[in-house]
């Protein structure tokens, strides 16, 4: 069966734009009537991203770049200071999707100061295997895109100093109460065990991720960071693989190098047992004085 791809009319079209136009200049005029309170608007943000642990370890984000992890605010915290912020427009939305990519737009626009932003993300739809992912994936994948890029273009017109302080609230509300060691032990401990649980990341390579050789150096700092990198899995920001890709290579290169050496050994040991067999044994004659 073929499909016809159908023209918009344009006058249908132009009612549209007439009628969205006409919501725009009211959501301008009401922003005016009625500006944001700064200060409330910061209060109101931080008592949402503290409201309990949960919602504080949604409200960040890392990664690992260049061999160091990058933490931030995340796309849930986004949400959060927009909604307190008040007279914003915001979204984003799949624009393209190519043989390897999919993009995405995410635009902010701050009614009362009429200041907008865009942002666009690009996020590869190919796996590591060169194939092209499914439907199902394809759609995640533009969804984290969607993501990103709504989080981009609302922080880039909500003042740094408002993001800055839900941002540390939230990071000081994450690891909770670790006053004494026990605490400390047990948090650091669950942490752990959802990495393994969950995504079958090993103890050592959640180690390397935290930059620290032995459990014990784990703190309150380094979960904080470990819940990061779990946040960031559950959003889409990152997978496993990419997480953990230059942790794995490195160890399937020590693991090709241990293996070629003892084989290279092997074949080593196998000639020189070939040149003893292959040694002549000179035959020497009796000597009569000897025997006598």
């Amino acid at each position: 069966m073929d499909y016809e791809l159908l023209t918009p009319n344009p006058g249908t079209l132009q009612e549209a734009n007439t009628i969205e136009r006409a919501g725009v200049d009211a959501q301008v005029a009401t922003a005016k009537r009625f500006p944001r309170d700064l200060r409330r608007a910061t209060n109101n943000a931080i008592a949402i991203a503290t409201m309990d642990r949960e919602t504080a370890q949604a409200c960040t984000y890392a990664l690992p770049r260049g061999g160091k992890p990058i933490t931030g605010p995340s796309i849930h915290l986004a949400r959060i200071i927009a909604q307190c912020y008040g007279n914003i427009r915001a979204e984003a939305k799949v624009v393209d999707i190519t043989a390897t990519q999919v993009v995405s737009r995410g635009t902010a626009w701050d009614l009362e100061n009429n200041y907008a932003s865009a942002f666009e993300v690009r996020r590869s739809i190919v796996s590591k295997n060169g194939t092209r992912y499914n439907d199902d994936m394809i759609t995640v994948t533009g969804n984290a895109a969607n993501a990103i890029a709504y989080r981009n273009a609302v922080f880039s017109i909500i003042p740094k100093s408002i993001i800055d302080k839900a941002y540390r609230a939230a990071q000081e509300a994450i690891t909770g109460d670790l006053s004494d060691e026990t605490k400390l032990i047990a948090r650091r401990t669950k942490a752990l065990n959802y990495f393994s649980d969950e995504y079958g990341i090993t103890e050592p390579e959640v180690l390397k991720l935290v930059g620290k050789h032995t459990v014990n150096q784990i703190g309150a700092e380094e979960i904080a960071l470990m819940i990061g990198f779990q946040q960031s899995l559950k959003d889409g920001d990152t997978t496993v693989e990419e997480l953990l890709k230059d942790i794995r290579s490195k160890g399937d290169k020590i693991k090709e190098m241990i293996a070629k050496s003892m084989v290279k050994d092997s074949g080593d040991a196998e000639p020189q047992e070939e040149n003893k067999k292959d040694v002549p044994v000179e035959k020497v004659k009796p000597n009569k004085k000897t025997l006598l």
